[in-house]
């Protein structure tokens, strides 16, 4: 059975991630597990807190950070909890009958290469618990997910809106003939979808070549499907599209580069995920 996992937080994004993973689930019949990761503790805050204080104080403030610290991971688990059942009811309202919740004290990417096995692909909100108070950033999360991953992700947006048109990011890449490929074998969970394929940048001959095999590949799996290529830079040119309401969904390819060449000229992926107001499906 296809099996989707959904990453959520707490933050308001996490009813984006359920909305969105209900809509899908829908479509692809699919189970959805749904993971809050508490994260673990850095360090010790009582050594921190105690190292030059002397012996018997010392000891007395131990036991009492000790305490605090221990009442504190006590009520960040109730309150995982408490998420995770308000997902769990979220999703079984919009018609999702398999639905199961795992609450973990670990790493998130090492949570999600061990969940990942078995899953089609994952859901994971644009931004985190500070979303409100750090609107230009994405999530300090994400890239650690979908650099670590072998699966589709799904990137959401603050709330779910119909999907209908779907804009492909199209630049010939192994990444993006791998999501044309995801699509066209799995025609029935993206029935009903227009799709648009779009090259930006000065166009080669080899990147027509794939372009238009790739958009008669859809055709020909039933899909309504055109392609456009224009001049321009990719991130503002796809962002503009996105934002005047051309399409409902992006899907590209993600992080191309190592992380050292992003560093050194930027990221299109970084800068999509950020700028769209639409979902953003990647493939590695």
């Amino acid at each position: 059975m296809t099996k989707l996992i959904a990453l959520i937080d707490g933050s308001i994004y996490s009813e984006s991630v359920c909305d969105h993973a209900a809509w899908l689930a829908t479509r692809m019949k699919a189970s959805v597990e749904v993971l809050h990761v508490l994260g673990r503790r850095s360090g010790s805050d009582a050594q921190n807190l105690s190292g030059s204080i002397g012996l018997g104080a010392r000891t007395a403030l131990l036991e009492e950070l000790a305490e605090s610290d221990a009442q504190t991971a006590k009520l960040a688990h109730k309150r995982g909890r408490i998420i995770l059942d308000d997902a769990n009811n979220r999703l079984t309202e919009a018609g999702v009958t398999n639905v199961s919740t795992a609450l973990r004290n670990a790493d998130l990417v090492e949570t999600v290469q061990q969940y990942e096995a078995d899953a089609d692909l994952i859901i994971i909100g644009k931004r985190g618990e500070a979303a409100d108070f750090a609107k230009l950033h994405i999530g300090s999360n994400i890239e650690r997910v979908v650099r670590s991953s072998h699966k589709p992700i799904l990137v959401t947006s603050r709330a779910f809106k119909p999907i209908k048109k779907v804009l492909i990011a199209f630049d010939g890449g192994p990444s993006v003939l791998k999501a044309i490929d995801h699509i066209t074998a799995r025609a029935e969970d993206f029935t009903g979808l227009d799709f648009r394929l779009l090259s930006v940048g000065t166009e080669a001959t080899d990147t027509r070549r794939k372009l238009d095999t790739a958009t008669e590949k859809l055709r020909a799996a039933g899909y309504t499907a055109d392609a456009q290529s224009v001049e321009g830079e990719p991130d503002k040119v796809i962002g503009k599209q996105a934002d005047d309401g051309e399409a409902d969904l992006l899907i590209m390819g993600a992080y191309g580069h190592s992380r050292i060449r992003t560093l050194i000229i930027g990221s299109t992926t970084t800068e999509m995920i950020r700028s769209c107001k639409i979902p953003v499906m990647l493939f590695r």
